[in-house]
């Protein structure tokens, strides 16, 4: 039997509510946030103490755009790499992963990995 639509929302929002408990931005360690629709890829590194966005990056900006990204691993990918780029001119070198009560894999995982690799710890 498949679970409703409703069921698997709640179902999210309570384990996203559970991983908000623990995790939480200062500003020596902002959280790093990820969010996927059906069509695009979010992500955010976000100061909880200030309440202010340090960097953004998603697929619906003019750098991106252009390329017609869906939101699968290659597009999390270069989504990862890019926040990772505009974080170091903002002198960000550490964060905490937030995966926003998704699961550690596939395009979640490629974008902490790209982040990573372009010198973001976690």
């Amino acid at each position: 039997m498949k679970a409703s639509r409703k069921t698997k929302t709640l179902k999210h929002a309570r384990i996203h509510e559970r991983v908000r408990k623990k995790v939480s931005g200062s500003g020596e360690r902002p959280r790093l946030t990820v969010s996927f629709t059906g069509q695009h890829i979010y992500a955010q590194i976000i100061d909880d103490t200030a309440s202010k966005t340090i960097v953004s990056v998603n697929t619906t900006e003019k750098a991106l755009a252009g390329e017609k990204l869906a939101p699968n691993v290659k597009s999390a990918t270069k989504v990862g790499s890019l926040l990772a780029e505009r974080a170091k001119g903002k002198n960000v070198s550490a964060v905490v992963f937030d995966r926003g009560g998704l699961q550690y894999h596939g395009k979640v995982k490629a974008l902490a990995d790209a982040a990573r690799e372009g010198g973001l710890n976690f």
